[in-house]
């Protein structure tokens, strides 16, 4: 996997929000796009489409703050802050710097996704172009939540539980065992996974990791839930072109069906988009679609 990139890590200031310490893989030839994972997983989760990518664009795949080889703070900070989507969007605009990228294109799924959606918001001079996949808007799920959505989407309200119980539970089990139960979808199992990339998973599931991502949790329900308020009150929207892809057979798709269609209250300009028949594991379990989209959008055509 990504055999033609360079491992790079880059320590990010401190922005108010604990230093950190950012984990990636950069190489290609083009004009920057920046590609954002997510949870529980890291920038593998981009590997079947990262080679095409790299010959149209010079690719960059992080690891958030906190996940995959990521370092973040130990401390979740005052309201979670730290390891809001708001620090998260801010290191990834400080490693774009420090690559000597000013603007560039960008695309996120899950987490990677909400954390585009608030460099959106933060950083609009920045972000030429975005791309969120399979996710709704933090406010609009918040807002809207159902039995359906919650059956489907347990771990926001486990995760999100006071400091140490989830991280506990969730680390006295083999993380092999955690993955395998959290990534296995009903009719698909781990199908989309390559054993290479399932294996990546497992290893950087440590306390470090469980830690990050329950603090990622816990702030997606209080301050960026609260910053989200603000924005939307105020009238911020996403101003670059938006893309927004998600799986047919996904919870979100399941749920919510037209994600476009609630995407475009977020947006100034006309939402792109579509479904794509699979699961909610878009860019693994199918990376050809995936691909088209991101050309079409991300090329302009």
């Amino acid at each position: 996997m990504f055999e033609n990139f360079e491992r790079v890590d880059v320590d990010v200031p401190d922005c108010g929000f604990g230093s950190a310490r950012i984990h990636l893989r950069h190489g290609g030839n083009g004009p920057p796009l920046l590609l954002l994972h997510g949870n529980p997983m890291s920038h593998v989760s981009w590997h079947k489409i990262a080679d095409d990518l790299a010959r149209r664009f010079h690719v960059v795949a992080t690891d958030l703050r906190g996940y995959g080889d990521s370092v973040g703070p130990e401390d979740g900070g005052e309201n979670h802050i730290n390891y809001s989507f708001r620090a998260m969007a801010q290191d990834q605009v400080d490693v774009m710097t420090a690559l000597g990228f000013d603007t560039f294109q960008l695309a996120g799924h899950d987490r990677g996704a909400r954390t585009a959606h608030r460099m959106c918001l933060d950083h609009p001079d920045r972000i030429e172009r975005a791309a969120v996949v399979d996710i709704l808007p933090n406010r609009h799920i918040w807002n809207n939540a159902s039995k359906d959505w919650a059956m489907k989407s347990w771990h926001w309200l486990f995760m999100a539980q006071p400091y140490d119980m989830p991280e506990r539970m969730m680390t006295g089990v083999p993380a092999r065992y955690y993955m395998e139960k959290k990534l296995s979808k009903k009719g698909v199992g781990l199908a989309p996974f390559t054993k290479e990339a399932f294996d990546e998973y497992v290893r950087c599931f440590t306390w470090k990791t469980v830690r990050g991502s329950c603090e990622d949790y816990r702030a997606c329900a209080t301050c960026d839930l609260e910053m989200d308020e603000a924005d939307y009150a105020a009238g911020r929207r996403v101003e670059c072109p938006l893309l927004a892809i998600w799986g047919a057979r996904s919870h979100t798709g399941t749920v919510y069906g037209d994600v476009r269609k609630l995407w475009q209250d977020y947006a100034a300009a006309t939402v792109e988009g579509g479904p794509i028949d699979c699961g909610h594991y878009v860019p693994e379990e199918a990376p050809e679609a995936t691909l088209e989209a991101f050309l079409g959008f991300f090329l302009g055509n």
